[in-house]
This record gives structure tokens, C-alpha cells and sequence, in this order.
């Protein structure tokens, strides 16, 4: 959503019209205010596949979510004709699809007319320079599968990336640099002594509670998005959780002296640019988060658990020795490239 909000105002500065855009949701995910606030247009959504999620609130069940979803064919037959009837009534000059698995189904299915730009870090994992977490031959096999489906007759992939790649048109691969909220660039980082963290699934806040009441000396603030929770929950003397909001996140970010997340590729890289050191734990059974931990590791980004261990981001703190001179050049060559790659050979005044 974050990067949405981002190529919203790219696009729509830079003279380009965003006609609709379409989010998928599902009973597990509220999709947050800010995200209706900032994207000036009209916002529609749709029923959309999502994870099941283990006993603990923690790990992902991924033969449980195959099934679960299976059980909702119906239902995301007539979204996909939603999604084709859309871009039909729009007439966009391009359809821009941020690693929607919908979408790609929707032009496997219905075969629309707008040419299709895919955008997301997962596309990487098709450019031959990409690590994979050793071994998990299956999750690998899954992942490229999933990601082939979401770009299904796709022009182009930009691909996410921490760092700078080379290209390959003959795969369609565009390697680009990571899509940073504004403000993010605006950010004079601070150090006030406290730790921050995001954590995708509510059943991390235990654990996090639990290493907190032998080190209740720490200052801990944790985002989450549970649904019924109230904007701020204090859990101890020093610990908060709270409910995510855009401004507040960064204005923590700006100031944490350490992060802490379950590896989702757009806290890392806000964080990486900011210059925070950071400790990453991939949501259990979610593959996809281990590929962006070793990938931001690769960078230079930070450290990796297997959980939320924050002594030893306390140690890495101490020895920790920013040196992103490169990676921020690389941000920074962002709007030039997603312009370059998602306008050329179309007409002046872009619809998406």
C-alpha cells in the first residue's frame, strides 16, 4: 500500500491521470485509513486470497491457506470479473499490478486489452544474481510459481531492488530501486534510544512481551494492524504496542535507534535509508519474507532470527557502522527509472 501511495503521487505529478485503483481484501486485513486519505482517486475493492495463520498467531499455514482459499472459488470468480469489467469500463492506457495474485489470474481468464506492468522485490527472484535462503526446494518451486501467475501476460516486471542490478528486457525484468514514501527522504534521523518494530501477525507480541520482562529497562514501541486493537496498548512500563498509522511510524522510525520487523521489504528499506540498524525475523512458514531477509542481509542491511531476540540487535547497535552511500544514490535514481519504464511507449498523460 505504501508503494502505491508513492507511484499515486509520482504518477499524478509528473501529469499523469490514475483513474481507479482496486485493493484486495480479506476478513483478516483492514485496510488502514491513511491508505484512503492519501490516495486521491476512487478506491475499490475486492475479495482477495490471504494466509492462514497457526494456533499462535505467528507462522503461516500454507496447505491450510491453499485449501481455504479453494473453498472461496466462487467467490473470486465474480471478483476477477469485477477486476475485468473495471479495466474495460476505464479504457486505462496501462494496468500497474503490485504482486496482485487477482490480477494475474484476471488476465490469465478474461485476457484484458490494457497492457499490464507488474511491480514488486519478488520479481527478482526470476534475475540470475538472486540468493535463495538455502534449501526449501518446494517453497522455492511455490514462490516462482505464485509470482509467474500474478504476471501472467505481463509487458514488463520492475523489479524491487536494495541494491543496483542489471537489467534483462529478454525476461522482461526491469530492476528498480525501492519506491520510498516522500517524507521517508525528508526524515533527519535521530537517535532517542528506544527500539521500534512491525510485526505482521499479532501472536509476535507475546513473544516480544515475554524478552521485555527481562529488560524492562529497554524502551519498545511495536506497530501491528490487529483489527479490534485500540491505537495504543501499554503492556508493561516501556513497552507499547500500536495500532499502524503512516506518520507515526515514520516519525518513530526517525527516531528509533534500532528496528525490528518480520521482514516485509518496505520497513527495511525505509529503515536501510534512514540508516537504523535492523534485526529481521521472517514470519514462520512465509518463504517469501526469508528471500527478502537474506536479500536485505546481502545489502548490508542488518541481521537475521529465527525470533525476536533483541539482545542481539542491542549488540549489533553497538557495532553497527552505517554505510548505505550507495544505496541511497540508488533510491534516489527512482523516479527517473519508474517513469522511463512504466510511460515508454504510450502517449503523454499516462491513464492507469
Amino acid at each position: 500500500m505504501t508503494q502505491a501511495i508513492s507511484l499515486f503521487k509520482l504518477l499524478t505529478g509528473s501529469g499523469h491521470e490514475v483513474a481507479s485503483v482496486l485493493i484486495g481484501k480479506s476478513p483478516q486485513r483492514v485496510i488502514p485509513d491513511f491508505f484512503y486519505q492519501q490516495i486521491k482517486c476512487p478506491v475499490k475493492t475486492y475479495c482477495s486470497p490471504n494466509f492462514v495463520v497457526d494456533g499462535k498467531q505467528k507462522g503461516i499455514r500454507v496447505f491450510s491457506s491453499v485449501l481455504y482459499n479453494l473453498k472461496r472459488f466462487k467467490t473470486f470468480r465474480k471478483e476477477l470479473r469485477f477486476i475485468s469489467d473495471t479495466i474495460q469500463e476505464l479504457e486505462p492506457d496501462v494496468v500497474i499490478n503490485f504482486y496482485e495474485l487477482m490480477a494475474g489470474l484476471c488476465y490469465m481468464v478474461h485476457k484484458p486489452m490494457a497492457p499490464m506492468i507488474c511491480i514488486a522485490h519478488q520479481y527478482l527472484i526470476f534475475h540470475n544474481r538472486f540468493t535463495f535462503p538455502r534449501g526449501k526446494y518446494f517453497s522455492r518451486f511455490l514462490l516462482k510459481s505464485h509470482t509467474r501467475v500474478t504476471s501472467f501476460g505481463a509487458k514488463r516486471m520492475l523489479a524491487l531492488s536494495f541494491r543496483s542490478l542489471t537489467s534483462i528486457p529478454e525476461k522482461r525484468i526491469y530492476v528498480v530501486p525501492p519506491l520510498l514514501r516522500p517524507r521517508v527522504l525528508e526524515i533527519a534521523p535521530t537517535n532517542e534510544g528506544f527500539i521500534l518494530g512491525y510485526i505482521l501477525n499479532s501472536g509476535y507480541a507475546k513473544e516480544i512481551a515475554d524478552w521485555h520482562l527481562k529488560h524492562q529497562d529497554v524502551k519498545i514501541c511495536i506497530f501491528w494492524d490487529k483489527k479490534e486493537a485500540d491505537e495504543v496498548t501499554e503492556v508493561h512500563d516501556n513497552f507499547t504496542l500500536h495500532k499502524i498509522n503512516d506518520k507515526t511510524f515514520l516519525e518513530f522510525m526517525g527516531k528509533c535507534m534500532g528496528f525490528s520487523s518480520t521482514a516485509g521489504f518496505e520497513s527495511i528499506c525505509e529503515a536501510m535509508y534512514l540508516k537504523k540498524p535492523i534485526l529481521m525475523i521472517p514470519t514462520r512458514g512465509h518463504f517469501e519474507q526469508e528471500c527478502n531477509a537474506v536479500d536485505a542481509q546481502k545489502a548490508g542491511a542488518g541481521i537475521v532470527d529465527d525470533h525476536f531476540n533483541l539482545s542481539r540487535l542491542l549488540q549489533f547497535i553497538e557495532h553497527y557502522k552505517p554505510d548505505h552511500n550507495s544505496y541511497t544514490e540508488w533510491v534516489q535514481k527512482a523516479n527517473p527509472l519508474f517513469l522511463r519504464y512504466l510511460t515508454s511507449g504510450f502517449d503523454p498523460g499516462l491513464k492507469t
